[in-house]
Parts: structure tokens; sequence; C-alpha cells
């Protein structure tokens, strides 16, 4: 792997694996809010949020899905890769304070299409809130 291009197609193999991790704060929210326009107040409002199935505030899904994203552009492919698709599937919510750890690790390889098969899943203190699959384009150095 290098800085600029990450692993290329050539260098993964079924197994390899990274994580990063991230504590969800509450600014967090707040801006993923901003930004997703997603003001929903089972995020925003916490006493709305205690009448809820979740008997309080929750993190957005697709911020928690967002931390995937890091580890895929950021490690494992890592840089120069691209996003081609996602499953998601939400077990449990995240709530402000807890630390999400993202983890991929590469199921299939596909050389001659560039292409590798991602598993994916977030964790929070060991339980699985987030888990699906990935399909990336991978950079190569046969061009």
């Amino acid at each position: 792997m290098n800085a600029q291009n990450g692993y290329d197609i050539e260098d993964l193999q079924p197994g390899m694996s990274a994580s990063i991790a991230k504590t969800i704060t509450d600014a967090d929210i707040v801006l993923f809010s901003a930004v997703s326009t997603d003001t929903n107040a089972v995020h925003l409002n916490e006493e709305f949020a205690q009448t809820t199935m979740f008997k309080g505030r929750i993190a957005h899904g697709m911020l928690t899905a967002g931390l995937i994203s890091a580890v895929l552009g950021n490690r494992l492919p890592g840089p120069g890769t691209i996003y081609l698709g996602q499953t998601l599937k939400f077990k449990a919510p995240v709530r402000p304070g807890d630390t999400v750890t993202a983890t991929a690790t590469v199921k299939e390889v596909i050389v001659e299409k560039k292409r590798c098969i991602v598993e994916t899943v977030c964790t929070v203190n060991g339980k699985v809130v987030l888990e699906g699959e990935a399909t990336m384009l991978c950079t190569s150095r046969a061009g």
C-alpha cells in the first residue's frame, strides 16, 4: 500500500482486514443533520426521543455507515479506490457517546475486473450495530 493509491487489486487477499473507531458526539449528530437535512426529532430532541422505542436520542444510521466509507477509502482498499455499491442492515441503535468500530474484511478479489467484495461491520462494545457488503473498484499496477 502507498498513501496515494492504497492497495492495488494485485495486493488484496481474502481475509485482509482494517478498522477505524470513532466516538459519536452530539456535535457529530447535529452536523450530520445539517449536511444531510435529516432533522428527524429522534436524532435531535431528547424529550421526543424518550417517547420512542429507543427511549432516547440515536445517531443517524447513515452517520454510522459513513464510518465504513472511511475504512474503505482510507485503509482497505484505501486511497484511489471507488465505491460501487453497499448493502446495509441496521441491527441496533448508536447513541451519543458510543464508540463505533467500523471494520472492512476482504471477502473476494476479482482481479480481471479490478473489483473486490468487502464484508463491512460496525460494532459498539462488541455488539453489531450495522452489517453489510461493499463492492469496490480498485487500483491496479497493470493500469
